[in-house]
């Protein structure tokens, strides 16, 4: 009994790190600019490898690198992540459906590594997930994450000192990169994106407020005022 329990534990893992394999290999080149431009911020190797190891999470990682060259406080970096974020919430929930029941310390140990990637390939397996699937999965996942991100800061430290500097600007250029292929599909987030600018500089130069918790509040207004009236707009349609 336990034999086959063994086997079905194993089969489950290497079917969870087959999985994985394209995450983990697009994963790569997205670590490793993380890598280098979190060299090129003032990280050292030990910073850079343990907030991929703890945080684990691209798009958070790279706005914590540019709060961070902004000389935000460390309270409000957190408070930025956890908002942008608390979508990991509504995946969990719904990969929860979806898991096989097993005790808590078991999804617990693998929510940690939900992202938007491993959740959408969790969520397209026929039938159900138990944790050895989940744990595969995330393991190459997470592995090549943490792995890439200090193999780019290490490549960085071999880049000529002028190259390091010029390449701060890559991570503005990235954010833009990011963002104009959603401006094209959806209208909502270039009204997201012209309230949150309007209310930063109203915060930062009006108010005078510090830099990290005007970004933090000109997000949260930013948002719910976006959500609020696309929720109105969609009642609306739905009535006519």
């Amino acid at each position: 009994m336990d034999t086959a329990l063994t086997a079905r534990t194993l089969s489950s893992f290497r079917q969870g790190v087959q999985a994985g394999m394209s995450i983990a290999i697009g994963y790569m080149p997205i670590a490793l600019t993380f890598g280098l431009l979190a060299k090129t911020t003032g990280l050292t190797l030990w910073e850079t490898v343990m907030m991929s190891v703890i945080v684990f999470a691209g798009a958070s990682q790279y706005i914590a690198l540019n709060l961070l060259t902004l000389g935000t406080g460390g309270f409000e970096i957190v408070l930025t992540t956890f908002i942008l974020n608390i979508r990991h919430f509504l995946m969990a929930a719904a990969l929860n459906e979806k898991a096989e029941q097993e005790s808590l310390w078991k999804k617990a140990l693998y929510a940690f590594g939900i992202t938007d990637e491993t959740f959408s390939v969790a969520a397209m397996k026929p039938g159900k997930v138990n944790a050895s699937y989940m744990l595969g999965l995330i393991f190459v996942s997470y592995g090549s994450w943490v792995i890439s991100s200090g193999v780019g800061h290490v490549v960085g430290e071999r880049l000529p000192k002028s190259l390091q500097e010029s390449m701060s600007v890559a991570l503005y250029a990235m954010f833009i990169g990011l963002l104009v292929p959603t401006l094209k599909k959806q209208r909502k987030v270039i009204w997201l994106a012209c309230l949150a600018a309007a209310f930063h500089s109203i915060l930062l130069l009006g108010l005078h407020m510090s830099k990290g918790w005007a970004i933090v509040i000109s997000t949260l207004l930013a948002s719910v005022l976006v959500q609020s009236f696309a929720k109105e707009s969609e009642e609306s349609d739905d009535a006519l």
